[in-house]
């Protein structure tokens, strides 16, 4: 409750750390694992439309909302698709906003760039794929009364949760394919979401098509040399 300018303090609550520790060995034995998991996931742009359980995708959000995020104040909502025919208003759309970027909104560069990745205006996988879940930033939130709430690290912590999002929902045993049409305005409009929420990216999710191939040039990764200095 705030008075005039008085403003009242909350005085923070703690509770003990649930915390695991391992042997030495234990510890590098899982990091070894866990990498070799993680280093199999491959961007998929062939889907199977076989059905997918909605528990699965539920807990899998629940690991997401578990990321770290600035002030616990969690800016994110995910929405999930499942409909066939927001899929298809979704991806007419994708596909209206991708066909300006490949034929001159976006610099030759880019097109370059993209080029080794063999992709193109056509997003069938919009569609096909069992779940589209459209992750929005929230740039702030409101109260039951109304007041409005900043949100702070938005796009750092809507991007930590994405990425556990993705690891979850490949250790479960599903494929992704993280999509961006630029601009993504369209989505608020489409699935309805308040001013305050800003598209983040499409996370395209389900099985992959039996005949689903990936790009040799995606499987190239840097070295740990490239990536990372020790100082």
């Amino acid at each position: 409750m705030e008075t005039g300018n008085t403003r009242r303090v909350t005085t923070p609550e703690f509770v003990p750390l649930d915390f695991s520790e391992y042997p030495p060995e234990e510890m590098l034995r899982r990091a070894e694992t866990f990498y070799a998991e993680v280093s199999r996931r491959r961007t998929v742009r062939e889907f199977s439309d076989r059905p997918v359980s909605r528990t699965l995708i539920e807990t899998c959000l629940l690991a997401a909302g578990s990321a770290p995020n600035g002030a616990n104040l969690q800016p994110w909502h995910f929405v999930v698709v499942v409909d066939p025919e927001i899929k298809r208003q979704i991806r007419e759309a994708a596909e209206a906003e991708e066909r300006e970027f490949y034929s001159g909104r976006a610099p030759q560069e880019w097109i370059d760039a993209l080029a080794p990745l063999g992709t193109d205006p056509h997003k069938p996988f919009l569609e096909t794929a069992p779940y589209l879940i459209v992750i929005f930033g929230q740039s702030y939130g409101l109260l039951p009364d109304g007041r409005k709430v900043k949100h702070y690290y938005v796009q750092e912590s809507v991007g930590i949760a994405t990425g556990v999002l993705i690891t979850a929902l490949h250790h479960a045993g599903l494929a992704t394919l993280t999509h961006t049409p630029n601009p993504m305005g369209f989505l608020n409009d489409l699935l309805g979401r308040p001013p305050n929420e800003r598209p983040f990216l499409i996370l395209v999710t389900g099985y992959p098509a039996d005949d689903a191939r990936v790009p040799v040039h995606a499987m190239h990764k840097k070295p740990l040399s490239e990536i990372a200095t020790f100082v």
